[in-house]
């Protein structure tokens, strides 16, 4: 497995830990890389934002964004290897502080405490979950008014979203990373 490190921010370089094996599939840097220019060029800062990283894995577009600025990231994973990870790469930053972990399925989200700005969707590919995923975070008011949402799909994948704004659509490699904005 490649070496999984932060991109940008004030833990720019830094490695995260990742579970053995297949199961986890992290974004690649060229396309967390990407990913973050398009955020930037919509939001400006990421300073002061509540975020979502659902299907966290090893926590790595969280982190990012915490290492960007972000004050707080709820992440959201089931997988007890990539959560051994996830809380690893917290502890390993020391950002307890700034972390939620909800050991749940994604799609199965409690009602929110309070909405998030920006939120992280990077599901198992080709498993239906990214759009339950989407109703459940707009239904259990996870979404502040002009959030951002990203999920990342298979290239080939389609994704139906009903009340989100569609900002970008771009692939990279096998991945495509779509960036919407909610309007409510």
């Amino acid at each position: 497995m490649q070496t999984i490190r932060i991109i940008g921010g004030k833990w720019r370089g830094r490695s995260l830990a990742a579970p053995q094996g297949a199961s986890t599939r992290p974004t690649s840097a060229r396309a967390r890389e990407a990913l973050f220019s398009m955020l930037l060029s919509e939001i400006g800062t990421f300073d002061g934002f509540n975020v979502a990283d659902l299907f966290a894995g090893t926590g790595a577009l969280g982190l990012e964004a915490l290492s960007r600025g972000a004050a707080h990231v709820i992440f959201v994973e089931d997988a007890p290897p990539a959560l051994t990870a996830l809380r690893s790469n917290i502890t390993r930053f020391s950002a307890e502080s700034h972390c939620t972990v909800l050991p749940r399925r994604a799609p199965a989200l409690p009602q929110a405490t309070a909405p998030v700005h920006l939120a992280f969707l990077d599901a198992p590919y080709e498993k239906g979950l990214t759009g339950p995923t989407l109703s459940a975070l707009m239904k259990q008011g996870w979404l502040a008014p002009g959030a951002l949402v990203s999920a990342e799909i298979a290239a080939e994948e389609s994704l139906p979203v009903e009340a989100l704004e569609t900002l970008r659509d771009r692939r990279y490699g096998k991945a495509r990373i779509l960036l919407f904005r909610h309007a409510a």
